[in-house]
């Protein structure tokens, strides 16, 4: 049976890999003063991070229209899939995995909408891996049960400039509550099942990075490994020279999509990793 496969802007999928493994992705939507923008079409990313620190009121996010996932069900199915797998953010952070399962009830078993527990490449490597599996000849119930796998062993670690962006998005209780005694700190976050969790925060940049690279460490052995920013580039491109000889597969370097860095700022780094067998109470 031929597989389909459709997620959105917030997996990160570089364009180059969605082409040649035929994943679909549909744009989140970015809402700046009374316009919205597709995420990643109609904004740069760079041009989006200059402007960030100025934009006021600041920019909100908004899920992809059911309508939208629909016509890349079609599309698929038009295609010759027998079945659609359609991979997205978790509800506690996002609405699109809602409208993807509305979108969804319209094709039966046709369309299988799964929950990543995870953002950018830590949901895009499990659409991607999954999508090269399928490519192999891999049937429906391996695939599925290849992605449950990279679901749990999924990591992503990010150092923050600062709180105020995340403080924002209204998602993450601990930083409104924290607040007061972060405005001058960068925090470290590690998201997995769909919770942030707070790993710490640090004084200076340098500090961050540390405590970064000590956190890639504590994952043991990698069998993808991405080097995210947003507008960091110069400081990423000197992290995945210090991280490129930890995989096998060349890291990906990503400025991170719109629709994310609208929550988290410009000026982040971050890691998004499968491990092959993740160290016990690693975090």
């Amino acid at each position: 049976m031929k597989i389909g496969f459709v997620t959105d802007s917030t997996a990160d999928v570089p364009a180059d890999l969605a082409e040649r493994n035929g994943i679909e992705i549909v744009p989140a939507l970015v809402n700046i003063g009374s316009h919205s923008y597709s995420d990643g079409i109609e904004l740069s990313r760079e041009e989006f991070y200059t402007r960030l620190p100025n934009l006021y009121p600041p920019p909100t996010t908004s899920s992809p229209s059911v309508g939208s996932f629909q016509e890349r069900y079609e599309k698929l199915l038009r295609k010759g899939a027998g079945l659609i797998i359609s991979v997205h953010p978790p509800n506690e952070l996002s609405g699109i995995f809602n409208a993807a399962r509305l979108a969804a009830q319209d094709f039966g078993q046709r369309v299988k909408v799964l929950d990543s527990g995870q953002l950018s490449l830590g949901m895009g490597f499990q659409v991607i891996l999954a999508a090269e599996a399928a490519g192999h000849g891999a049937v429906p119930d391996e695939v599925t049960s290849l992605m449950e796998n990279i679901r749990q062993k999924a990591r992503v670690a990010a150092l923050l400039e600062g709180i105020e962006y995340v403080r924002r998005s209204g998602r993450v209780s601990w930083a409104t509550a924290m607040i007061g005694g972060l405005l001058r700190l960068q925090p470290l976050i590690e998201l997995r099942f769909g919770i942030v969790h707070r790993m710490g925060q640090v004084r200076t940049r340098l500090q961050g990075v540390e405590r970064l690279m000590d956190i890639l460490n504590s994952w043991g052995s990698l069998e993808r490994l991405a080097v995210l920013h947003t507008n960091a580039e110069s400081m990423a491109r000197q992290l995945l020279e210090e991280v490129k000889s930890k995989v096998v597969v060349p890291p990906l370097l990503v400025n991170v999509t719109t629709a994310i860095g609208t929550h988290v700022g410009p000026n982040c780094l971050g890691f998004a990793s499968i491990p092959v067998h993740p160290k016990r109470g690693s975090c």
